[in-house]
């Protein structure tokens, strides 16, 4: 079986991706030519189209977008290979490492009794905690930037990974605190969907935002400084309480859907400091 180079998966996703030739040289930092021969040398040995071209431009075929979803997946994989070779490989006869990805600013208790309570297991590794964006710890796991995460569902995908459910809680809305609604006891999603002077926030979600009146959050410092200013509304898992400001309100949702937080770590993983990791959270 004829295999497929990791630079001829880069260059078509880049095709695939701007469905542009000229665009995809230009972010690959190579010439036009030899992108266009590298992808007929690839259809050619493969066998198939991955790609119909005319003058209206470049769109994907049936076995392209396989091509696309199938080598993201790929290139992932030989990231994460190389990422977690490197980590162990760099310990230079020290005690393992894990890196772990949270979503930045929430659970600090869960999060924070977790660390404590696998610290005090003999021969536990060093416990490297990577803050992330909001939907970022997928991806992060996937390509080697993490070895394990709190994920929380409904917001994220756990399909590919191997998972233990740790706890489950309501969700507030954290509005300003001199903003009407924070006066009240509880609230509904559609009483904070569309108020004219407070835009729900907006988190990326694989690298895009959806549209929408409220501003694209990049972290949680911008999040605090736009509500405490009054621009405006995010909802939260009620732990979130703990990073609030005197400038903050949180007020409960009484139809939010629960969120549960998982601790995550890919399903083919065969690290003995990991397993003991997720036995320790097991336990909490």
């Amino acid at each position: 079986m004829d295999t497929v180079e990791t630079r001829e998966l880069r260059y078509f996703i880049a095709v695939a991706d701007e469905l542009h030739f000229g665009r995809a040289a230009e972010r690959l930092g190579i010439a036009q030519p030899p992108l266009s021969r590298a992808i007929q040398q690839l259809e050619r040995r493969l066998g198939v189209t991955l790609l119909e071209r005319n003058r209206r431009g470049v769109s994907l075929t049936g076995a392209g977008e396989i091509l696309l979803q199938e080598g993201r997946v790929a290139l992932d994989a030989t990231a994460a290979a190389v990422r977690r070779t490197r980590r162990a490989g760099n310990q230079d006869g020290s005690r393992d490492r894990l890196v772990l990805a949270v979503k930045a600013g929430a659970f600090h208790e869960l999060l924070n009794k977790l660390l404590d309570a696998y610290a005090a297991e003999p021969g536990a590794a060093e416990i490297e905690v990577l803050p992330s964006g909001t939907c970022e710890q997928e991806e992060m796991l996937r390509d080697g930037r993490a070895d394990v995460a709190l994920m929380h569902t409904p917001y994220n995908s756990l399909t590919g990974f191997d998972s233990v459910a740790l706890m489950t809680e309501p969700q507030v809305a954290i509005l300003p605190a001199r903003h009407p609604l924070a006066e009240r006891k509880t609230l509904s999603l559609n009483d904070i969907a569309d108020v004219p002077d407070l835009p729900l926030a907006r988190w990326a979600g694989n690298g895009t935002y959806q549209p929408g009146p409220g501003p694209e959050i990049h972290d949680q410092t911008q999040l605090a400084q736009l509500i405490a200013l009054g621009r405006t509304v995010a909802v939260f898992p009620e732990s979130a309480r703990t990073w609030l400001w005197e400038e903050h309100a949180a007020v409960p949702l009484r139809d939010a859907p629960p969120v549960t937080t998982h601790i995550v770590w890919p399903a083919h993983s065969r690290s003995r400091v990991l397993a003991e990791l997720i036995r320790t959270a097991s336990r909490l």
